[in-house]
């Protein structure tokens, strides 16, 4: 790569436009000899100093200053600018190209360099929870190449934005599709939050079931439940029968085998589910799963499903003392991170904290650790459950942060739910109506302005 690098220094002086595209995204480590390391930082230093290009005379006059650079080492340098520089003409986008390349080659070689060090000991300043993330930086080595929206000259592309089709997964539920304007867009993650033995995982595994009907690649990740307990969890709800029935006897291997094929072939989609040990796997393991399946089966998912959040490690702070509220922030920017890179949405779930138990409501400052989740989530909603909901087989779902839509529209709604089948539905519209006028009524106490009713009726 030696050539790249001489053509890629000789154009951050000779070419101004490359310039301005290149050098904020060019180390001086990434250059093998010391002549051409020292060139790029006088290079730089000039244009960022005075806004152009430097003339050659004056790179030699820079480079002259130098007091820590022999007469040998000068001289190199006055003759690659004298006679060295590259002034043949190139594509432009090809040579950005290459140069991006080559940046990323030499970042991640730097990055296994340094990574060898510190597995090694050499590195007395960094442990090994280090490596992780400086391999995942060097692998995010890339050129910005936008400028900005001009909003009044890009008018009319930001309005083929506003109604272009979005690629979005979508739900099997009416109001879930209402908040999200139909369905959950790429690079995005989502959270819902809920107490033990509300319906996270069910709120996941129904999901998980309907995506893949949709024809969608799904891969489902769990850290809580074993891999065959989440399969019985979808099977139960795929198969539309009570969960109890799988073990049942009388349900025959040859009736399981007739179902399953049916559902085999309403979907072109596939699903994997993969289990971790509880705080064991980052976002490195996921990272490194999606593509062992790439390879090994050919399979590219189209959304994750993360059972849950809270139970997953941190490949920043990996064995390190730190607290939960930096420890969980950290987990939901890796995993939105992983989105993002993935270009797919991450759906997730956290605990309540305990104060949510005896609040009359489920608001932000009831996510478990805090603010950092919300604060990197785009869709965070509240699953809760009362004993008068559960009699009426439903559950209320409460929007807590919506980056998709208005989240004051249909901040409160029902959906059915069906425990014995794993199945969630949607609720006629008198269901919706009711909880909104139960809600007016039961919200606030008109003489004290507190709350009526107790956070201790809901079931967690």
């Amino acid at each position: 790569m030696q050539k790249i690098e001489e053509i890629a220094l000789s154009k951050l002086i000779l070419d101004e436009n490359y310039c301005r595209q290149v050098l904020p995204f060019v180390k001086d480590e990434y250059f093998d000899t010391i002549n051409h390391k020292v060139l790029f930082e006088v290079v730089h230093d000039y244009v960022q100093e005075f806004s152009g290009l430097p003339e050659p005379q004056a790179l030699k006059i820079e480079v002259e200053k130098r007091r820590d650079l022999s007469e040998e080492i000068i001289k190199e340098i006055e003759t690659f600018i004298d006679s060295g520089l590259d002034k043949d003409q190139y594509n432009h986008d090809w040579l950005l190209s290459t140069t991006e390349k080559w940046c990323k080659e030499r970042a991640i070689y730097l990055a296994l360099m340094d990574s060898i060090k510190i597995a090694d000991g050499q590195d007395k300043t960094r442990n090994k929870d280090a490596i992780p993330h400086i391999m995942s930086e060097a692998l995010g080595t890339s050129f910005d190449d936008t400028v900005g929206h001009d909003y009044l000259k890009d008018a009319d592309e930001r309005y083929d934005f506003y109604h272009k089709i979005e690629d979005k997964t979508p739900f099997d539920l009416d109001y879930f599709n209402k908040i999200t304007k139909g369905g959950l867009p790429n690079k995005t993650l989502n959270i819902a939050l809920a107490g033990t033995g509300v319906g996270k995982s069910l709120f996941m595994c129904h999901m998980a079931a309907a995506t893949l009907l949709q024809g969608k690649n799904v891969l489902y990740i769990t850290l809580e439940m074993a891999e065959e307990k989440i399969a019985e969890r979808i099977d139960a709800n795929l198969l539309d029968v009570p969960i109890q029935q799988l073990n049942d006897p009388l349900f025959t291997k040859q009736q399981f085998r007739t179902k399953m094929d049916k559902i085999d072939k309403k979907t072109q989609g596939r699903l994997v589910i993969k289990e971790y040990p509880t705080a064991s796997a980052h976002v490195g393991h996921f990272k490194s799963l999606i593509n062992e399946l790439a390879m090994k089966k050919g399979f590219s998912p189209d959304i994750i499903f993360i059972d849950y959040l809270n139970i997953c490690s941190s490949s920043r702070y990996k064995n390190s003392i730190v607290n939960s509220y930096t420890f969980v922030k950290a987990i939901a920017e890796e995993l939105r991170g992983l989105a993002v890179e993935a270009n797919l949405p991450i759906v997730s779930a956290t605990q309540t904290t305990r104060s949510g138990f005896a609040s009359s409501d489920v608001d932000l400052t009831d996510t478990s650790e805090s603010f950092g989740l919300p604060a990197t989530a785009d869709l965070m909603f509240a699953l809760i459950s009362t004993e008068e909901l559960e009699t009426l087989n439903q559950i209320l779902v409460k929007q807590l942060k919506n980056r998709y839509n208005d989240p004051t529209i249909h901040k409160r709604f029902v959906v059915g739910i069906d425990r014995a089948k794993m199945r969630l539905y949607d609720c006629e519209q008198k269901a919706q109506e009711d909880i909104i006028d139960n809600t007016e009524q039961t919200e606030y106490d008109d003489d004290k302005s507190k709350f009526k009713k107790t956070f201790g009726d809901f079931k967690f």
